[in-house]
């Protein structure tokens, strides 16, 4: 029987919604309207289209957004310099330093600079201990999302045995600290584990983020579990274009799974949705407003 399709688009459109409830009422309640800081350093074509979409979507759900963008050429100090600047500044609440930044800047020195209450992507060490130790945490956009996204298919996650493959700082580790939040019993798997298939095999919920393309075949999936798919994969296609694969082969998983993800459309459209929630989580934070 095929897998339920977990449909991230239309997901993520929801947790917009609920955004911008929650900013009409902290407008309301408070008189504080959330904003978000935005630095783009460089020409990268993809990290313009994603800059430009978040700031699109910011001012949809009523949030103020700041945009910085500054030449290849700007030295680490300017761009550590704006960060305190914007560390500073009552109106922003959120700050972002899209990555990648030019080979001649010390990325984890300026993602490190960023308040741990204003680091709405989940990086600076703070957040991570606070996270891990159960506290009220910015936590990363993508395990956020995936969270959310197995939640959707299975409402109660406590019990399941979850497999994250992976072990990045951005995906892996946080995805294993929210599913444990969740009563889950987590496994880490990753490329040193032995038996891996057979890992797999094992769990009631399947978290892919290792960046190979459609690496996790049918047979290594559980009849009837939820497989989140997060790897975004450019690979040839027939016409000698490319096209966008994840790190589980879909259409064979998508026979064997109860739920998955399609990619696109899946954990992707999930991040800027994230984002945004993380922007208001800064806020209430910073104001002393409890959920």
């Amino acid at each position: 029987m095929a897998a339920q399709i977990i449909d991230g688009k239309a997901i993520a459109a929801d947790v917009r919604k609920e955004v911008a409830a929650d900013v009409k009422a902290l407008q309301a309640s408070h008189g504080l309207t959330p904003g978000l800081a935005v630095v783009l350093v460089g020409e990268d074509p993809a990290s313009k289209v994603y800059v430009k979409n978040k700031a699109a979507q910011t001012v949809e759900v009523g949030m103020q957004s700041f945009e910085y963008k500054l030449p290849e050429t700007t030295s680490e100090h300017e761009i550590l310099t704006l960060v305190e600047r914007l560390n500073a500044s009552p109106e922003v609440h959120g700050i972002l330093v899209q990555l990648p930044l030019p080979k001649h800047v010390n990325a984890e020195k300026v993602l490190n600079s960023i308040h741990p209450d204003k680091d709405v992507d989940g990086f600076h060490p703070t957040n991570v201990g606070r996270l891990w130790i159960g506290e009220r945490a910015l936590v990363p956009c993508t395990p956020t999302g995936s969270a959310i996204l197995a939640k959707r298919a299975a409402p109660d996650l406590k019990g399941m045995n979850a497999v994250v493959i992976g072990r990045s700082n951005i995906v892996g580790k946080p995805m294993a600290a929210l599913l444990l939040r969740e009563s889950c019993t987590v496994t880490i798997a990753h490329s040193q584990t032995k038996d891996l298939p057979g890992v797999v095999r094992e769990a009631d919920l399947v978290i892919a983020a290792v960046g190979r393309p459609e690496m996790v075949k049918a047979d290594w999936i559980k009849p009837g579990a939820i497989v989140i798919d997060v790897g975004i994969n450019r690979v040839p296609s027939e016409n000698g274009k490319t096209k966008l694969v994840g790190d589980v082969a879909y259409a064979e998983c998508a026979e064997v799974a109860g739920a998955i993800t399609p990619v696109p459309g899946g954990v992707g459209p999930m991040t800027i949705a994230c984002l945004l929630q993380n922007t208001v989580v800064a806020a209430k934070i910073q104001k002393g407003i409890k959920d």
